[in-house]
């Protein structure tokens, strides 16, 4: 299909469900409520890392109104096994062990018990009875620390090397010893949460015919419903997941937490049960980013061609294994043609909570280390920022270290987007400013995703998806499906349905959701236009290939009927029209982004202030191009927060000290300024509308260009995340300024 021959495709529609969610009346798990509610409260460890050696329940159970209470020994004993949790296996203890500590906890805020009873506040106060004694242990707080033989072991006796792993490309002792210019640095980054504005969240039933109830904001209903099944040892046929509106979770709501505890707890009082965690609760005890240790070595020639590679990374887990390491050696050189690189990643655990995704998992923490070493290699050499990243820039046909070689991408569109935009050339005027550039790229996923679409006779169609709705993807996927039927995207009522009530689809994340279930809706909509087809046929007396289909309209010989015409006919001719479509697609395309930012510091405070930011993406086609520059802008910011001031502040026993918003600095509107977006459109090849997700690739960039213009407005060369005041300051010191 020709991009002229859009009809709905790159419009911006009003958004579905925006009215209800504008007006306070679209329900998120929190406002469910059902007969017989009771409310739930966890205990929590007080430590970093103990072992456990009793938990008394006795005073909870007595205390009035207190109904339920569960400890790990509740659960079931199971066979080991791995289990999906919707971005990579783990071993079926791990997850059980995050939900309820079984003998010892790993970082504080460790789940260890939870109470149910008739109100919160009940419950809170029944929690507090629960008597927990503990061994404290030592604890350990980053990777290289954990990587020591002196470490003590989170997990006995295993390593807290959970796992490396090497990826090699030609070969770079040759390729260095090409370089007329080396540089290598190290680069430290702070642990940083998501930062989701709704708390988690769960309700769970455990009916009488042994079904299990299930309503929570999550990222992937799929998921809870298949990790609650496993932790509970019951059949997935047991277990029914209702997703609730979901107020942000940017990777984070994709983890169980709260599930598996609710169920228990309403098994043991028989009425449904809702725990909801407070602020506290979801920085000390959900997965943040990973907090990281990177080595990055690169080598140019004289005349800007870059010869190898090299790259140390070293990633926090957190108390379990899968620190997104694994992302990072995928991105950390993959904006570039690199003939001799190698990567060696390692996946630490550490006495943290266990880390989850954050919009392109350790793809932010690599490209802060390669886009600093890239800029300053430009520097050495002479060159323009832009014109060095051009000169080695990744193009259809490069080979990543990794191993894939990229199809189409847009990575040289992105950058001359950004070299040829008005801000590059734009006057900075004034001391302390400098101007920063930095690329970014993230590779996307496809996965599985379902879809079906059921004509109504006045020529509407209900679409009914399984990819929970965190940016507007309820209308992103709608427009997908009007666009084949050639009908206004106001003619398709979108709706995220329960486990029950749709095929299986995956996670709401990976840049996934519009490039995939979009795709599912795609194929949906082409079902209904062959039946609809055959149906025509009936009517016109004439075989179905005689009939055909453009931009809404079914012709055969000098007959015709719109979309609508024929859908109020169905019932004549043979009932209602239902097209469904389950995809798995593997034409992922991975999106480029780059960012050009001024910036002006406070030599007297080391204050950065953001003066102006360009966002440049690769989108492939912009399906919804107000959605899409949401998505640019909104991880713009994110990574504005992580590059400037966002950090768990972490004290010597494992205490993160500023578990609040008030304490845990993100950026506000007061802090940013608006920022302009470039959309790039290099269509993907392997979808039907050139789709590339969009949702993570613009969180990438952000912190290295950040501090590209730190150096630029002071000399200094900034290796350490965040760049707060503090943290400037002392690189200034320690560089005599």
């Amino acid at each position: 299909m020709s991009a002229k021959a859009y009809s709905v495709i790159g419009t911006r529609p009003i958004r579905h469900d925006g009215a209800d969610k504008v007006t306070g009346r679209a329900l998120y798990g929190a406002d469910f409520t059902a007969a017989g509610l009771l409310h739930g409260a966890i205990v929590r460890s007080p430590h970093a890392h103990a072992r456990i050696k009793s938990i008394d329940t006795t005073r909870a159970l007595a205390f009035p109104g207190v109904k339920a209470v569960v400890t790990s020994a509740d659960f079931p004993e199971t066979a080991e096994r791995m289990v999906d949790l919707g971005e990579g296996d783990t071993p079926l203890s791990y997850a059980r062990g995050n939900v309820l500590a079984i003998d010892k906890v790993l970082y504080r805020g460790h789940a260890v018990a939870a109470v149910a009873a008739a109100s919160p506040h009940v419950a809170e106060e029944a929690a507090a009875l629960i008597d927990v004694v503990y061994e404290r242990l030592p604890c350990v707080l980053t990777a290289p620390e954990a990587m020591l033989e002196s470490a003590p072991q989170l997990h006995d006796g295993k390593s807290n090397l959970a796992s490396q792993f090497q990826h090699v490309l030609g070969d770079a002792a040759k390729g260095f010893a090409e370089a007329d210019v080396v540089v290598e640095r190290e680069f430290n980054t702070a642990t940083v949460h998501q930062g989701y504005i709704e708390p988690h969240n769960a309700t769970a039933l455990w009916n009488n015919d042994g079904r299990v109830h299930v309503w929570c904001s999550t990222q992937g209903s799929f998921v809870v419903r298949d990790c609650t099944a496993l932790i509970l040892d019951i059949p997935v046929s047991r277990v029914k997941v209702t997703p609730m509106e979901i107020g942000g979770g940017f990777g984070g709501k994709i983890p169980v937490y709260l599930e598996p505890v609710a169920a228990l707890l309403s098994k043991k009082s028989g009425r449904p049960v809702k725990i909801v965690m407070t602020r506290k609760d979801c920085f000390e005890a959900t997965g943040p980013t990973p907090g990281s240790f990177m080595r990055v070595k690169i080598g140019a020639t004289k005349d800007g061609r870059i010869t190898a590679a090299q790259a140390y990374l070293a990633f926090e887990a957190g108390a379990y294994p899968g620190a997104m390491v694994g992302p990072a050696g995928m991105t950390v050189f993959a904006p570039y043609d690199i003939p001799n690189a190698v990567v060696d990643g390692f996946d630490v655990v550490v006495n943290k909570p266990s880390t989850a995704a954050y919009r392109a998992p350790g793809a932010p923490n690599a490209a802060f280390a390669t886009e600093s070493v890239i800029d300053e290699l430009a520097q050495k050499l002479g060159i323009d920022p832009i014109e060095f990243r051009l000169k080695n820039a990744a193009k259809e046909g490069t080979r990543r270290v990794d191993g894939p070689k990229f199809r189409r991408i847009g990575c040289v569109e992105v950058l001359e987007a950004m070299k040829n935009h008005p801000h590059y050339s734009a006057p900075l005027g004034g001391p302390n400013r400098g101007r920063g550039v930095a690329v970014g790229f993230w590779f996307n996923v496809g996965l599985q995703s379902s879809a079906t679409l059921n004509v109504n006779a006045d020529g509407t169609v209900n679409l009914v998806e399984g990819s929970t709705d965190i940016g507007g993807t309820r209308t992103s996927i709608a427009m997908q499906a009007a666009e084949v039927l050639g009908i206004p995207v106001a003619d398709v009522n979108p709706s995220v349905a329960d486990t029950d009530s749709v095929g299986f689809t995956a996670v709401t994340g990976g840049s996934r959701t519009t490039f995939a279930t979009g795709w599912a809706a795609y194929e949906a909509a082409q079902d209904v236009v062959r039946q609809m087809k055959q149906r025509a046929a009936k009517l016109w007396e004439v075989e179905a290939a005689a009939v055909s289909f453009d931009s809404g309209v079914f012709t055969s010989g000098g007959r015709k009927l719109t979309f609508k015409e024929l859908a109020d006919q169905l019932p004549a001719t043979g009932g209602p029209v239902v097209g469904s479509a389950t995809v798995n697609p593997r034409g992922v395309g991975g999106s480029f982004a780059g960012n050009i930012v001024d910036v002006e510091v406070d030599p007297e405070t080391g204050k950065t202030t953001i003066l102006r930011f360009t966002a440049v993406q690769d989108v492939g086609k912009a399906i919804h191009p107000s959605y899409v520059e949401g998505q640019m802008q909104g991880g713009s910011v994110q990574g504005i927060g992580w590059a400037l001031n966002e950090e768990y502040f972490m004290g010597a026993d494992g205490t993160m000290m500023n578990s609040s918003f008030l304490d845990y600095r993100m950026p506000t509107a007061l802090d940013l300024p608006m920022i302009d977006t470039c959309i790039v459109e290099v269509a993907n090849p392997g979808h039907p509308f050139g789709v590339r997700g969009v949702g993570e690739a613009n969180i990438v960039p952000p912190t290295p260009a950040i501090a590209n213009a730190i150096e630029r407005a002071t000399g200094v060369r900034m290796t350490r995340l965040p760049m707060s005041p503090p943290t400037v300051m002392e690189a200034l010191w320690s560089a005599g300024n």
